[in-house]
C-alpha cells in the first residue's frame, strides 16, 4: 500500500496539463473535414498557389553556395539589414539590425517568444476579441492572465478605446494588437493610432503588434504600423512574416523589431526556443528583398481576389461584411440559417463542399454573431468553384 501513494501521485503529475482548455485548433479540424469531404478549403489561411519562381531560385542559390549550417542566433546579418531597410522605407523608423531585429521561425514563434520574455506570472495581457488562437495559450504558458476586450462588431469591429482603457490595471503588462486584423479584416485608422499613443503615454504599458498582413491592405489606404509612430515604437514589439508576404507559409520565417532593451530579453528566450532559423531561407530572403516590387504589388494582387470573391458572394444569400485588409472576408448567414456557427460550417463542408471558419472560435467566451470567415488567398478558379457552390446555399 505504501508504494501505491507515490505511484498515484506520479500518475497525477503526468496527467496534469498546462493548457487544459486547449484541444486541436479549429483550423486543423475544419481542414481535416474539408479533406474528408473533398471540399474547397477556404478555411485555413494559406494560398493554394506557389511563391515567386525567383524566390525559389534564390533559395536554390543559397543551398548551392553552402549556406547549410547554423545561422547566427539573431538571424543572418544580411537579412536583418534588409529588414531594417524595408521597415525604414515603409514606416520611417530605423531599427538597428544588430540589436533591434530578431529573425524567428515564423510570426507565431515571435509572438510566443516575446510573451515568454516580457510577461511574468501575475501579469495581465489585454487581447482584442475575436482573437487569433495562438495568443491566449502563449499568455497562459507565461503565467500571465489574458484579459479579453471585444472589438465593437456594431461598428465594423472597431477598437473600443474607452473599454480598452477601462481594462488596464496595475498588473497590465502588455496590449496585444493584430492589425490588419485576423479574422475581421479591420485596419487601424489615424484616430486609433492617436488613441493608442495617448493610452501608452498615460499608462506605460507595452504593445505587441502582430502585423503579418501589413502589405495586404486595400482601396489605397496605407497600413498604419506601430513602427511609424515614434512614441509607440519605443514601447512596442512589431512582428511580421515573410510567409504571408511572399506566399511561402511553409518556410516559417518571421521577425520581431523592438528597442534594444526589449530585443535583448526576446533573444534570451529565442536562443533556447529555436536558437537559429533556417539558414538558406534567410539568405534567399535577403537576396529577394533587394527588389521591393513583390511586396509593393501585394495590395493590388489581393484586392483583385477580394473583389472577385466578395462580388460573387454578394450574389448569394450571404451578407458580406467590409474587408479593409488581410486575405479573409467575413460573411453573415442570418438570412440562410439560425444554426450555430460551428454547425453551419459543418453543414457548409458536408453538404455544399466549401470550408469556412466560425468566427465564434476566435472568442474565449461563447459569442455567436452568425458570421463565418472565408480565405480568398486562392487561385481564381478555386474561388469561382467555391462561389458556384455557395450560390446554392
Amino acid at each position: 500500500m505504501d508504494q501505491e501513494k507515490p505511484r498515484a501521485a506520479a500518475a497525477a503529475r503526468v496527467g496534469r496539463s498546462k493548457l487544459p482548455g486547449v484541444g486541436t485548433t479549429i483550423f486543423t479540424v475544419i481542414s481535416a473535414l474539408a479533406n474528408e469531404h473533398g471540399a474547397v478549403n477556404l478555411g485555413q489561411g494559406f494560398p493554394d498557389f506557389d511563391c515567386d519562381p525567383q524566390l525559389k531560385h534564390c533559395y536554390a542559390a543559397a543551398l548551392a553556395d553552402g549556406h547549410n549550417q547554423y545561422a547566427p542566433m539573431a538571424g543572418v546579418a544580411a537579412l536583418r539589414s534588409a529588414i531594417a531597410a524595408k521597415v525604414a522605407s515603409a514606416y520611417g523608423h530605423r531599427y538597428d539590425p544588430d540589436t533591434e531585429i530578431t529573425v524567428t521561425a515564423g510570426a507565431t514563434q515571435a509572438i510566443m517568444t516575446t510573451i515568454l520574455a516580457l510577461v511574468s506570472p501575475g501579469d495581465e495581457v489585454i487581447v482584442l476579441e475575436p482573437v487569433y488562437d495562438s495568443y491566449v495559450p502563449s499568455i497562459v504558458l507565461a503565467g500571465g492572465t489574458p484579459v479579453p476586450v471585444p472589438l465593437d462588431h456594431t461598428r465594423g469591429y472597431a477598437p473600443d478605446w474607452e473599454r480598452i482603457r477601462g481594462a488596464i490595471t496595475a498588473r497590465t503588462r502588455l496590449l496585444l494588437l493584430n492589425f490588419p486584423h485576423n479574422p475581421t479584416g479591420r485596419t487601424l485608422q489615424v484616430e486609433d493610432v492617436r488613441a493608442l499613443e495617448e493610452l501608452v503615454a498615460a499608462t506605460g504599458i507595452l504593445v505587441l503588434s502582430d502585423e503579418v498582413y501589413e502589405h495586404i491592405v486595400f482601396d489605397g489606404v496605407p497600413h498604419r504600423s506601430i513602427a511609424a509612430s515614434p512614441a509607440l515604437a519605443l514601447n512596442a514589439v512589431v512582428i511580421s512574416s515573410f510567409g504571408k508576404t511572399f506566399h511561402a507559409t511553409g518556410w516559417k520565417i518571421g521577425y520581431a523589431c523592438a528597442p534594444a532593451h526589449l530585443s535583448a530579453e526576446i533573444r534570451k528566450v529565442h536562443q533556447f526556443m529555436v536558437f537559429a532559423v533556417n539558414t538558406p531561407a534567410q539568405h534567399a530572403l535577403a537576396s529577394y528583398l533587394h527588389d521591393p516590387a513583390p511586396y509593393l504589388g501585394l495590395p493590388a494582387f489581393y484586392q483583385a481576389k477580394r473583389d472577385l470573391f466578395c462580388a460573387g458572394l454578394r450574389a448569394s444569400r450571404f451578407e458580406v461584411l467590409p474587408c479593409e485588409g488581410t486575405y479573409f472576408a467575413l460573411a453573415r448567414y442570418a438570412a440562410i440559417s439560425d444554426a450555430s456557427e460551428a454547425d453551419f460550417v459543418r453543414t457548409l463542408v458536408t453538404r455544399h463542399g466549401v470550408a469556412a471558419i466560425p468566427v465564434a472560435g476566435f472568442y474565449q467566451q461563447p459569442f455567436e454573431a452568425q458570421v463565418v470567415r472565408f480565405c480568398f488567398a486562392k487561385k481564381d478558379e478555386t474561388l469561382r468553384t467555391a462561389l458556384e457552390r455557395l450560390a446554392q446555399v
